[in-house]
C-alpha cells in the first residue's frame, strides 16, 4: 500500500472544510488544492486521454499539467496553483475536458 503523505509538522494556520470525491475534508486554508488532494490520501488526481492511467501532481510548481482537477464544476484547473477556499469542491479529471487547454 502506498504511503500517505503528511505534513512534516501540525500548522498553526487555520483550517477549512472543502469537498474532494465527495469526502468533506479538513484543510489548512491557503494550502494547494495538490497538496490537499496529497493530504486526503487520494494517490492520484487525473486520468489520461488516451490509456486511462492516473496520474499524480508531479512537479507542483505549474509546469507539467499533471495536476489538472474538476474545482466548483470547473474542469482543467492546475491543482498546484489553486488555493483551498471554504467549501471548495473538488474532483477528479478522466481524460481530456472538451475545454482542454
Amino acid at each position: 500500500m502506498p504511503q500517505r503523505f503528511r505534513r512534516l509538522q501540525e500548522p498553526d494556520g487555520r483550517w477549512v472544510e472543502v469537498e474532494i470525491e465527495g469526502t468533506k475534508t479538513r484543510v489548512l486554508e491557503g494550502e494547494s488544492v495538490a497538496a490537499a488532494i496529497f493530504a486526503s490520501g487520494l494517490p492520484w488526481c487525473r486520468t489520461t486521454p488516451v490509456s486511462g492511467a492516473p496520474r499524480a501532481p508531479y512537479c507542483m510548481m505549474g509546469v507539467c499539467f499533471e495536476c489538472l482537477v474538476e474545482i466548483n464544476g470547473v474542469p482543467n484547473r492546475q491543482s498546484c496553483q489553486i488555493s483551498v477556499e471554504q467549501g471548495m469542491q473538488i474532483r477528479r479529471q478522466p481524460g481530456a475536458s472538451p475545454e482542454y487547454p
